[in-house]
């Protein structure tokens, strides 16, 4: 059985979005030469999304361990070349994955900042 629970609908319009372990979710398919990603379904609402979307991993085609050591590089402070060098990658591939990472955490940086409560 494949564990859900730390997925939740990412349809905006559903009564269930947001809700992690809800319940709601199912595999309706597997995708990648792998098949090792799912596609996901919601119950309640029947949208279909990929397990890795709203992450800065959707659309890669880099395997998940290589994506990972290119921004864990770029965060260490490596260059984008020496990254490059590093993990095996084209130095525009460290670029576009850096720029991927930085607005996904800017937007869930404006996400906190905005359900945060005011400074007293």
């Amino acid at each position: 059985m494949d564990d859900l629970s730390r997925f939740c609908c990412l349809n905006p319009d559903c009564p269930e979005h947001g809700k992690r372990g809800a319940g709601n979710l199912s595999v309706t398919s597997r995708y990648c030469p792998d098949k090792a990603r799912r596609m996901l379904r919601c119950r309640c609402c029947k949208a279909r999304f990929s397990e890795r979307k709203g992450t800065p991993l959707f659309g890669s085609h880099l395997p998940a361990e290589k994506a990972v050591s290119v921004l864990h590089h770029i965060a260490e402070g490596s260059g984008v070349r020496k990254t490059g060098r590093l993990v095996g990658v084209s130095r525009e591939t460290v670029a576009r994955y850096s720029r991927k990472a930085g607005r996904h955490a800017r937007g869930l940086h404006d996400e906190l900042v905005a359900v945060s409560p005011p400074y007293p």
